[in-house]
């Protein structure tokens, strides 16, 4: 036990996990004994989960949302690669540079002008989504694209490489790694915007537009059940990433501190 309070121990994954279910444990038995005055019961949580799911589809909203978010972010991480990877040519380098200050315009402002670009709601809300989540990979990409060394480069061209052959080498193979977590830490954004945008244009449904109902007519228990959902959808989507770079990229693990 007393490694889990020494300043970066490495406990065993037994005891970790066990340490882990406990904090979780106590935290539902304070949920279920002494709930907050305007925070809705976990009976009546898992009530509304079980009504939602039954009567109001659920299971369905969150299909749609999260294959409108898988298609979006697929999208978003080609144009933010690319972007990146232009920023090898000092001419697109401003361009890189616009799209990564355009992550703090508002979207509510830009779904007007999305709308008449495009001809129907899904465009509007994939406009959306991939410009909302372009703009910070965009940011996170080059950032692990700044971080290569001169020592990296220099290596390369000893070994005869031409610089397009060593930019290809060492940034564009060697941080694939990196930029598949940048990728999953800006999963998240897609969720934040989802119910805006599923709000905005509700002719698809999505578990964005579900909530927005339940907080309309001040179903609190409605409101935490579909959050704990899609708390518990992102943090699968989390594992998956990280099971993703692990199988693919074993390599990225073996500087990580212990």
């Amino acid at each position: 036990m007393k490694e889990l309070f020494s300043p970066n121990a490495n406990p065993q994954r037994l005891v970790f996990m066990s340490m882990v279910a406990t904090q979780a444990f106590v935290l539902l038995l304070l949920w279920m004994f002494y709930p907050l005055q305007l925070f809705p019961s976990l009976g009546e949580v898992f009530r509304s989960l079980g009504s939602l799911i039954a009567d109001q589809g659920l299971i369905q909203e969150l299909w749609a949302s999260m294959t409108t978010a898988l298609q979006s972010i697929a999208i978003a991480t080609v144009l933010a690669l690319l972007i990146s990877y232009l920023t090898a040519l000092p001419f697109f380098r401003p361009i890189a540079y616009a799209a990564t200050k355009m992550r703090y315009l508002t979207l509510t402002g830009l779904t007007f002008f999305m709308a008449l670009m495009v001809s129907s709601g899904h465009e509007v809300k994939l406009s959306v989504l991939i410009f909302g989540a372009t703009v910070y990979l965009v940011t996170g990409m080059t950032s692990v694209i700044l971080t290569t060394t001169q020592e990296e480069m220099d290596h390369a061209r000893t070994l005869g490489m031409s610089e397009w052959r060593a930019f290809y080498e060492v940034v564009v193979l060697g941080k694939l790694d990196e930029m598949l977590e940048v990728v999953r830490q800006n999963f998240a954004i897609i969720w934040t915007m989802i119910t805006l945008v599923e709000t905005l244009y509700q002719s698809e449904g999505g578990i964005g537009l579900l909530l927005y109902k339940q907080n309309r007519y001040l179903h609190l228990d409605g409101v935490v059940a579909i959050q704990l959902v899609i708390l518990a959808t992102g943090a699968l989507q989390d594992y998956v990433f990280v099971l993703l770079r692990r199988v693919f990229f074993p390599y990225s693990w073996l500087g990580a501190a212990k």
